[in-house]
C-alpha cells in the first residue's frame, strides 16, 4: 500500500468528482493521503477533508507565494489548528524565488515564523524551496530545523544539495518529475539518496508523471512514480511502496 505524502485535494479542480476520486483510492492501493495546506482558506478545506475521510491527514501552513495574506490574527488561527487530531505537519512553508512576488523579505519573515510555530507545536515541517537553495538551507540551519525533522517537497536540486539535507536528517518528496526525460539532475540525486529517506508524493493536481504529463494529477498516478524509483534503485516496486510508506509513517508519527 502507498502513502501519498503531498496532495492538494482541496483544490477547486476536484470539486466535480472529489468524493468519487478519494473513495476509489484505497481499492487502488493508496492507504493514506496527506493533504497539505497552502493558504488560510486551503487549510480550512484541508481540515474538512480530514474530518470526512478516515485515511486523510492534514498539514497546516502557508505557501511562500501566499505569505502576503498572513497577519497576526490569521497566524494565531493557523497555530491553533495545529492541535487538531489529524494534523501531522506544518506545511507547506518555505521560499519560492521563481516569481518576483511576494518579495524575498516577506517570504523569509513568514518562513521563519512558521518554523518557530512548528517547534512550538512539536510537528515536522514540509518545505517548499524553488530557486532558493542557499537561503532555504541557511534559514533551516539558523532555526535548528534538523531537530524537528521534515521533508523537502518536490525535491529538485542536485545531489550536492541533497547531501546537505541528508546531514540534517531530512526526507525527500519524490513525485511525477522523476519520470520526465529531462529530469537527469533529479535522477542522479535519487541514486545518491538512500531509500530510507524517500517519500512518495504527487502534488496533485500538479506535476502529473509520464505518460499523463500535462493532465490533472492524482494519487492514482503514483504507480508510475514507484516504477521509476524501482528502476533507478534496482529494487522491486513492492519494496519501494513498503519502504516509502514506513518512512512517511515514521516522519508523521502514524506508526501503529
Amino acid at each position: 500500500m502507498i502513502f501519498e505524502s503531498h496532495a492538494h485535494y482541496d483544490d477547486e479542480v476536484f470539486d466535480e468528482d472529489r468524493d468519487e476520486l478519494l473513495s476509489s483510492l484505497r481499492e487502488n492501493g493508496i492507504e493514506y493521503v496527506l493533504n497539505v495546506g497552502s493558504s488560510i482558506e486551503n487549510c480550512r478545506r484541508t481540515l474538512a477533508l480530514t474530518e470526512r475521510y478516515p485515511f486523510v491527514y492534514g498539514a497546516m501552513g502557508v505557501h511562500p507565494s501566499e505569505t502576503e495574506e498572513l497577519n497576526e490574527e490569521n497566524f494565531a488561527w493557523l497555530k491553533a489548528q495545529c492541535a487538531a487530531p489529524k494534523v501531522v505537519a506544518v506545511g507547506e512553508i518555505g521560499l519560492d524565488y521563481h516569481w518576483q512576488e511576494p518579495e524575498a523579505a516577506v517570504q523569509k519573515k513568514w518562513f521563519e515564523r512558521q518554523l518557530v510555530l512548528a517547534e512550538e507545536v512539536g510537528l515536522p515541517v514540509i518545505i517548499h524551496s524553488r530557486d532558493a537553495a542557499k537561503d532555504t538551507l541557511d534559514i533551516l540551519r539558523a532555526h535548528r530545523a534538523a531537530e524537528r525533522g521534515g521533508v523537502i517537497h518536490c525535491f529538485s536540486y542536485a545531489k550536492e544539495i541533497a547531501r546537505e539535507y541528508l546531514e540534517m536528517g531530512y526526507y525527500f518528496g519524490i513525485g511525477g518529475v522523476i519520470t520526465f526525460k529531462n529530469a537527469k539532475k533529479l535522477k542522479e540525486a535519487l541514486q545518491y539518496i538512500p531509500m530510507d529517506r524517500v517519500l512518495l508524493e504527487t502534488d496533485s493536481p500538479y506535476l502529473a508523471p509520464e505518460p499523463n504529463r500535462g493532465q490533472r494529477n492524482s494519487s492514482l498516478n503514483l504507480p508510475y512514480v514507484v516504477r521509476e524509483i524501482a528502476a533507478i534503485k534496482e529494487i522491486g516496486c513492492e519494496e519501494v511502496e513498503q519502504i516509502t510508506s514506513d518512512n512517511a509513517k515514521r516522519l508523521f508519527r502514524l506508526e501503529q
